[in-house]
Formats: C-alpha cells, sequence, structure tokens
C-alpha cells in the first residue's frame, strides 16, 4: 500500500465538455480553424510575432481543455495553467475578439486555502462570441514570477510566502478519457497516484517549466529531437506540440489527415496497432501509447499532436501538454527548480 510522501492541499479538478466540442456542437468549428492559424508558440514567445500582434494571447490554445477546478469566494471554475500572471492593465487580443481589464487585489480562495491580497486581472470588457461558448471563467497561472510582466507575485508563490503549505512545490493527475478523480496538490506529493520512483528532470529555464529532451523515437528510429531539444511541460496546453515539419511526420506515420472540420482525423481502428511514441528525457524513457496520443470521443478520434513554428537559442521547442501529463504524474518542484515524473497508478 501507498502512502502520502508529502502532506500538501488537494483541489479536485472537474472535467467538462472542451471548447472545441462545444463549438464542433455548434456547427462553428470549422469557421473558427479556417479563420485563426492555431500556433501555440505564441503563448511562450509573443515577441517573436509581428509587431502588430505583440499583446496578442491565443487564447485559441484552450480549445481543448475540460479540466477545471472550482475556487474564489463564489466558486468559479478556472484553468490551472503552468503559464504566466497578467500584466498591469489586461489588454488582449486573441483573433475573433479581445478582452480588456485592469488588476485588482483580493482574497483568492482555492479548495481550502486563502490566499489574501493577492494581485489578479479583472476583464471588464470581452465583445465577441469565443469567451461565450468557454466553460472556464478564469485562469491561474502556475509558473514562475520571472514571467509575470507585472511584477506581480503570483497565486503559488503568495501561498508559500504565507506559509499556507508545507513543500515549495506542487503536483498534478490527469485522470485519462472521462474518468473524474483528477487533483492537483499544493505543498505535496500523493504517492498513490503513481507507480514505480519519481525521476526528477531539471529545469533547464526558469520561466515556464522547461527541460531538456534527449531523443524522440518511434520503433526505436528517432524521429525528432536527435541532438537533443527542449521541452515545456504545461497543464494549460492539451495537445504535444512540436515542430511543423517533425510533427507532420508523425503525423503521416500515425496515419492522421484533416477532415471537414480542419482536425487530425485518425481511424480509431488503427489504434490497437499503432506504435508507442517515446520520449527519452534525463536517460530515462517516457513512451506514450496511441490510447494518450489518439484522442478519442464520440466515436470519432483525432491526433493528439500538433504543429507550432519556434526555435529557442537551444533548439527546437516541443509543449508537452496534457496528452503527455494524462500518463505521468508530475511534480512542479520550485524549491529545487526540477520536474518530477512518473507512470501514473
Amino acid at each position: 500500500m501507498k502512502w502520502l510522501l508529502l502532506l500538501g492541499l488537494v483541489v479536485p479538478l472537474i472535467k467538462k465538455k472542451s471548447l472545441r466540442r462545444n463549438l464542433s456542437e455548434h456547427g462553428l468549428l470549422k469557421d473558427f480553424l479556417k479563420k485563426h492559424n492555431l500556433n501555440p508558440a505564441r503563448k511562450y514567445f509573443p515577441q517573436r510575432e509581428a509587431p502588430n500582434l505583440i499583446h496578442e494571447q491565443p487564447l485559441e490554445n484552450y480549445l481543448d481543455v475540460s479540466v477545471w477546478a472550482s475556487g474564489g469566494a463564489e466558486s468559479f471554475p478556472g484553468v490551472f495553467e503552468d503559464g504566466p500572471g497578467t500584466s498591469k492593465t489586461v489588454s488582449i487580443n486573441y483573433g475573433t475578439s479581445s478582452m480588456t481589464g485592469i488588476l485588482g487585489y483580493d482574497t483568492v480562495k482555492v479548495g481550502g486555502i486563502s490566499d489574501t491580497n493577492q494581485i489578479f486581472g479583472l476583464s471588464e470588457t470581452e465583445p465577441g462570441f469565443f469567451l461565450y461558448f468557454a466553460p472556464f471563467d478564469g485562469i491561474l497561472g502556475l509558473a514562475y514570477p520571472s514571467i509575470s510582466s507585472s511584477g506581480a507575485t503570483p497565486v503559488f508563490d503568495n501561498i508559500w510566502n504565507q506559509g499556507l503549505v508545507s513543500q515549495d512545490l506542487f503536483s498534478v493527475y490527469l485522470s485519462a478519457d472521462d474518468k473524474s478523480g483528477s487533483v492537483v496538490i499544493f505543498g505535496g506529493i500523493d504517492s498513490s497516484y503513481y507507480t514505480g520512483s519519481l525521476n526528477w528532470v531539471p529545469v533547464s529555464v526558469e520561466g515556464y517549466w522547461q527541460i531538456s529532451v534527449d531523443s524522440i523515437t518511434m520503433n526505436g528510429k528517432t524521429i525528432a529531437c536527435a541532438e537533443g531539444c527542449q521541452a515545456i511541460v504545461d497543464t494549460g496546453t492539451s495537445l504535444l506540440t512540436g515542430p511543423t515539419s517533425p510533427i507532420a511526420n508523425i503525423q503521416s506515420d500515425i496515419g492522421a489527415s484533416e477532415n471537414s472540420d480542419g482536425e487530425m482525423a485518425v481511424s480509431c481502428s488503427a489504434i490497437s496497432s499503432l506504435p508507442d511514441i517515446v520520449f527519452t528525457i534525463n536517460g530515462v524513457q517516457y513512451p506514450l501509447p496511441p490510447s494518450a496520443y489518439i484522442l478519442q470521443s464520440q466515436g470519432s478520434c483525432t491526433s493528439g499532436f500538433q504543429g507550432m513554428d519556434v526555435t529557442t537559442e537551444s533548439g527546437e521547442l516541443w509543449i508537452l501538454g496534457d496528452v503527455f501529463i494524462r500518463q505521468y504524474f508530475t511534480v512542479f518542484d520550485r524549491a529545487n527548480n526540477r520536474v518530477g515524473l512518473a507512470p501514473v497508478a
């Protein structure tokens, strides 16, 4: 029997219908994908966009997000994301519309924790239809404070500084498919959520939770990251994203092709015959089975991979989103600047 290694605040996560599914059911998905070039890289490197897009925050990144938590004085749903806080004033363009607002102070309640004098962004205007179909009301950033453009102290830093958690870390378990039981644990690690031992990976850049990857292979052959690459472990990104060229090769290898809705569809019957895709990180192999990287919903199957266009000073960049995290219990250790990974139980 496994026991708690470190006791922390456990916050249950709630799975609801994704924005992608909401748009699809309202007949808006095809038009949305046609109008917007989804490039998750904008979220991490907005300065690499054209000057007139420098303030763009691609909320399209949340198209597939479907796991939420309740928080706040009146309990509203929000996305836990390993991304940044807000700027002093909030002015965001995201394709179909925009939002503007200001910063405010209040007590933020997450589970049993009351975080006093917390700065957060208050939305004043949200024109357009985009957020109407989004099942979340807010975003709680969990990245390093260095990327909080306002200089505001993020929520987790505040609750640690106030002595509200026992360890300077948080961990995430995402349940598979439509099962319940996903949690984020502030200040602790629950070993009942994983098997074996945690493998620790040093953070390579203290901004987002960025780490180094050794290689990516399929059937024993290197298909990407041949000379090593960088990856960001991010609960706020649902898919597993990487450079356009290797992602296109992976889509071809798994038989994915664009359907009438603009999604990369895969035959559901092929899942049993597709190979694992293996990420080797800090000398340890992390296989992703086809049941993980093929997303199944209402009798249809789509690829869990998505291309993006960005290269860092350290080489190509990948985003290990929820497709990866559902397979591996993840610890974000601020005290030691490292990420812990272990197969989910």
